[in-house]
């Protein structure tokens, strides 16, 4: 039985982050719009499983840069604080580029046409908003223990 801890714990640290923002971004299911796009993201065919494995998959690059920088980087002066806020940055403009072109864009030309509205300027103001709202979960704190890294410490 204790051969299963560690495997416990890796999948905890990976998908752990994930599980936690699937409870705070999902009020975005309170607009048809999205509940429509998770009806139709494949392979489920279930707004909530839909919904659960976008949210956690999208956590997973935000997981895996943070272990790579606690893992690669010096943690003497400013460098472990500078080397996370730069992940944060970097992983903030691709979501904030890719996220809502995928959904936009991407998915429909898939043919998974799951906006009843037309993809006008409504749709990628919520698509923008809601992965701002996402990306914000996890860079904010983040950003925190960053900055609490960088304070010196005596």
């Amino acid at each position: 039985m204790a051969s299963h801890v560690p495997m416990f714990d890796l999948l905890m640290l990976l998908f752990g982050p994930g599980l936690f923002v699937t409870i705070l971004w999902s009020p975005i299911l309170l607009v048809r719009r999205f509940r429509a796009l998770f009806a139709r993201v494949p392979p489920t065919g279930s707004v909530g499983l839909a919904y659960v494995l976008v949210a956690v998959g999208l956590s997973v690059p935000f997981v895996l840069g943070t272990v790579a920088v606690l893992a690669t980087t010096s943690v003497e002066g400013a460098t472990l604080s500078n080397a996370l806020l730069n992940t944060a940055f970097l992983l903030t403009i691709a979501y904030l580029l890719a996220a809502p072109a995928l959904a936009g864009v991407g998915l429909p030309r898939l043919g998974v046409d799951w906006d009843p509205t037309g993809y006008g300027l409504g749709t990628w103001l919520l698509l923008v908003g809601a992965t701002v709202w996402y990306v914000a979960v996890f860079v904010l704190p983040l950003a925190l223990f960053a900055l609490v890294l960088a304070l010196p410490t005596g």
